[in-house]
Formats: structure tokens, C-alpha cells, sequence
């Protein structure tokens, strides 16, 4: 599906966080080949020099970084059609042994982050009549998974927290939707907080174990591609739905599973998955 086609581009302006590398990077790419004028933002804009889209300075733990940075997209544009809060950070190791504050800090990416930059662009788009917020959250978000639990918590929370607000936003045109990936092939792994295997943890052979099969999962993920073009699928319908999933059949189909199944089922099919 082209934007162009479909007349969705013309003259829309894409704020996406996170665009320096992974699915953002991708997403961002894809919409700019497609006609949107794309903003993606990264902590050091300096470092991609070669960007195929503009590159705007943002911490997402920093409101004050937020502010100034969709205050320069405004600006320049005078509007935002569309946010894409794609920014986030892995985090990975028993709840036990994982320290208070990385626990913090993937909230403050993960949940807090995407509420700022929501809460700065939405009176931007109430004074244009309207605009589309698309939060990139995970099926991960849909199940506690172990020694990931933290992780499944920030997504799990954004999920929930943006089916409330999707309802408080149709009064002013504002649609809101989340896609939630699977696993996919990018540098996710290598950027996020692992708590170390501790040799004399109780959890040590069990997170061992399961950090391998994670890292495996990410490395023989789906193509970053395909969310970008699912993304442009979104952004082209009238009326988006509440939650999408994108990722293999088995990934997808586990969410549904977890409703299907009694919890004690479902919980020993998970355990079973990471040979726990």
C-alpha cells in the first residue's frame, strides 16, 4: 500500500521517537519514501549524519527535551498529523535481582516517555482539528513472560493506559491506536539492561537459559520492514482499530491463546517454551 496512492501523505507531517536505529529507523524511512515529511528524533542526531529524514534532538526521560523538541517540529510545520511513540528500551533479568532504579529507568523510557510527548503534541493537534498518535508497545505486553517481567510491565502499562486515552481523544478528532511487535531482527538486544548472571544466583542457570533463547528469538526475528509497512497501513485507514499485532503466527497467536486457555495452562505452555 503506497501513501502516495492514497492520497495519505500530501503535506503530513510524522513525529516519530527513537528513528535513529531498529524498527523506527524503518518506519521512519519508509514513510519519508512514501511522501510524509518525517521528524524522527534520537538522543544524538550527530551520530547519523546520513539520515534519509530529518533527525530532531530528544531524551524522552526528559520533559524539558520533549517540550523543546516538538515545539521545533511545530514551528517549522505548524502542525503534527502524526505521532509515532516509538522509542523504548529492553530490559531483562530476574525481578529479584534486577536494581530499583533500571527498574525506574525502563519506565521512565517505556511509559512515562510516550505520556510526555503525548501529553506536549495533543494541544498541537486539538488546535488543528485533529491527528493520529500510533504507540509501538509489544506483544510482550500482553503476558507476564519470565525474567522479562519488567519489560512486559512498561508495555503492559502503555497498553492499558492508551485504551483509556484513545476514548478522552475522540471528543477533539484525535485517533490513537498500538501496534505491538514480536520479535523482530534488530539491535534491541545490545542496547538493553541485562542484570548480569550472577554465579552464585539462585537464578542462574534458569536466566542463562532464557537470555540465550531471547537473544536467539530477536537474532531470527521478522524483517523490521514489515512493521514499517504495516505502520503505513494504519495510517492510511479511517478509523484504526484499538490494538494491532504484528509478528509471526505463533507470537500472535500466544495473546489469544492466553485468553483461551486456563491460566495455569497457559502458564506451564510458556514454561515449557523457555525450558524452565
Amino acid at each position: 500500500m503506497c501513501g502516495m496512492e492514497n492520497g495519505q501523505s500530501t503535506g503530513k507531517v510524522v513525529f516519530i521517537t527513537g528513528a535513529s536505529s531498529g524498527i523506527g529507523k524503518s518506519i521512519a524511512t519508509h514513510l519519508s519514501e512514501n511522501g510524509f515529511k518525517v521528524y524522527g528524533t534520537s538522543r544524538n542526531p550527530s551520530k547519523n549524519p546520513n539520515s534519509p529524514f530529518e533527525l530532531v534532538a530528544l531524551d524522552v526521560t526528559s520533559p524539558e527535551s520533549i517540550r523543546q523538541a516538538i515545539s521545533q517540529v511545530s514551528e517549522k510545520e505548524g502542525k503534527i498529523d502524526i505521532l509515532i511513540n516509538n522509542a523504548g528500551v529492553g530490559i531483562t533479568g530476574p525481578i529479584e535481582e534486577t536494581p530499583e532504579s533500571e527498574i525506574k529507568k525502563a519506565f521512565e523510557t517505556n511509559y512515562f516517555g510516550p505520556l510526555n510527548v503525548i501529553k506536549n503534541t495533543v494541544p498541537l493537534m486539538r488546535k488543528q482539528g485533529g491527528g493520529l498518535i500510533i504507540n509501538i508497545t509489544s506483544i510482550a505486553g500482553y503476558m507476564g513472560l519470565p525474567y522479562r517481567g519488567i519489560y512486559s510491565a512498561t508495555k503492559g502499562a502503555l497498553e492499558i493506559t492508551a485504551e483509556a486515552y484513545r476514548m478522552e481523544l475522540k471528543q477533539f478528532g484525535i485517533k490513537m491506536t498500538n501496534i505491538a511487535p514480536g520479535d523482530f531482527a534488530t539491535n534491541i538486544a545490545a542496547g538493553r539492561y541485562h542484570a548480569p548472571v550472577l554465579e552464585d544466583s539462585p537464578y542462574r542457570k534458569a536466566y542463562g537459559d532464557t537470555l540465550q533463547l531471547m537473544n536467539e528469538h530477536v537474532s531470527a526475528g521478522q524483517d523490521p520492514d514489515l512493521m514499517a509497512k504495516a505502520v503505513l497501513k494504519v495510517i492510511a485507514e479511517d478509523d484504526p482499530k484499538v490494538h494491532y499485532k504484528i509478528g509471526d503466527f505463533l507470537q500472535k497467536f500466544s495473546v489469544k491463546l492466553k485468553g483461551l486457555l486456563p491460566d495455569k495452562m497457559y502458564e506451564k505452555m510458556l514454561m515449557k517454551h523457555y525450558k524452565l
